[in-house]
């Protein structure tokens, strides 16, 4: 059965607490996320666009924030993230990891769908399965839609993607790597501050994952970072890119 959500007025946005138990009959779709990993990003727009097809039809969504990083790990930062990305659904401030341990979760982002009787009825660990989560929503609100088209060249079924880089957690955080792009997770002082890319500067206005480079199809490249007065780096990190097509 679905673990009951900590109690705390203060740990929910875009909602009043919400108790498991007084969810039943509706189906509830849980995401583990952090405004600072890509990965999470990535996802955010299913669970947006779920809300919004589905929320009338009775489904519940949940985006649990749980931080990774010394940038996520402030309430405050979640806050204006969540305002900043768009985001109406339910959101719970899962700061000491409590919802996290009652779930064993895996990583960033996990997801979890629980049918109106509180039993599981899908689950996935990181990006993809997105046409299969959605039709799992369809089948316990018993609707016969198409799901949502792929919103990303990644997420198309039979992508071909190249493992990236390891990410870098500790500086040095420039170098070499191979991947579809790189982000950096960034923290500027109030008022905001900046950083150099490869020479070109980046204007860095609030905590968070930031796009440092971006390529086409999976690459080789090289990366200069140079942190600005007052901004700190909590890792670069880098996501898988499309294998080129073949000759």
């Amino acid at each position: 059965m679905a673990p009951p959500f900590p109690h705390g007025d203060g740990r929910w946005i875009n909602s009043a607490p919400l108790q498991m138990d007084g969810l039943r009959g509706r189906p509830v779709l849980i995401e583990f996320w952090d405004f600072c990993r890509p990965n999470s990003l990535h996802t955010l727009p299913y669970l947006k666009a779920w809300h919004e097809r589905y929320a009338d039809a009775g489904l519940v969504v949940v985006s649990v924030h749980t931080p990774g990083f010394r940038a996520s790990a402030n309430d405050e930062a979640v806050r204006a993230a969540v305002a900043r990305l768009g985001i109406h659904h339910c959101v719970l401030l899962d700061t000491d990891f409590a919802l996290w341990h009652e779930y064993e979760n895996a990583g960033w982002p996990g997801r979890y769908l629980w049918n109106a009787d509180g039993a599981l009825a899908d689950y996935h660990y990181g990006e993809g399965a997105y046409a299969d989560c959605e039709q799992a929503i369809c089948e316990l609100l018993d609707l016969d839609r198409t799901p949502l088209a792929p919103l990303r060249a990644a997420d198309a079924p039979g992508a071909l993607l190249a493992p990236p880089s390891e990410d870098r957690l500790e500086p040095p955080f420039s170098g070499p790597y191979e991947a579809g792009a790189a982000w950096a997770v960034l923290d500027p002082p109030d008022g905001g501050g900046t950083v150099a890319v490869n020479g070109a500067e980046l204007a860095i206005e609030h905590p968070g994952a930031h796009l440092l480079a971006c390529h086409e199809h999976h690459s080789a490249a090289q990366l200069s970072l140079e942190l600005g007065p007052g901004v700190r780096c909590d890792g670069v990190l880098f996501t898988p890119g499309l294998l080129p097509p073949r000759p």
